[in-house]
């Protein structure tokens, strides 16, 4: 019996022309449905907005470039979103005073993932990591953050990752200012 071949995982920047596949990932209710990644943009406030409004916000950066973050395509079905960008373009990134700006270095910053249910445990999320660390790379960031969760600390679902998969992808600590939440970058060689 001929076995079947294995889902074959493709991550792209989202464009205009892939704006459908991330309404259809993220548009399935819940906690993705209302953010839409607007807590970097406009701070905890988006809370309080219509979900409509925040999804404006994540299509009018998506419509005027460059990508704010990457999609994961699985067999063509939409499957996983990272938001990774430069850190200048997230607004209300330095308002939790555990995320400040840990030095002047013009990083890029990993902050949000999603992975559609159904699809979790099969490492989409660090596939995206992975392909966020070659997007910012490729887009002349000297390195790239992220804000995870460190699991051992917290037993917290997270949108932001965990610090265990990022230690995997080559990011060290580089500040943690509450016990559960690090500061982590991957630096670029410059050449």
């Amino acid at each position: 019996m001929p076995v079947p071949p294995a889902p074959r995982l493709v991550v792209e920047p989202v464009t205009a022309a892939t704006w459908p596949l991330l309404v259809d990932l993220l548009d399935q209710g819940g906690p993705a449905a209302r953010c839409w990644c607007a807590l970097w943009r406009v701070g905890a406030d988006y809370r309080h907005r219509p979900a409509e409004q925040n999804r404006r916000v994540l299509e009018e950066e998506v419509a005027s470039g460059p990508p704010p973050g990457l999609l994961a395509l699985r067999d063509g079905v939409p499957v996983g979103w990272c938001q990774v960008t430069p850190r200048s373009s997230l607004a209300a990134i330095d308002r939790p005073w555990r995320l400040r700006a840990v030095d002047d270095v013009p990083v890029w910053a990993v902050t949000c993932f999603y992975v559609r249910k159904g699809y979790r445990r099969e490492g989409i999320a660090r596939a995206l990591l992975d392909a966020a660390v070659q997007h910012a790379r490729a887009s002349g960031a000297p390195a790239v953050e992220g804000y995870p969760l460190d699991g051992t600390r917290s037993p917290s679902a997270t949108s932001t990752g965990y610090a265990s998969t990022f230690a995997a992808a080559g990011f060290v600590e580089v500040a943690r200012r509450s016990p559960e939440r690090p500061v982590m970058r991957r630096t670029f060689d410059a050449t």
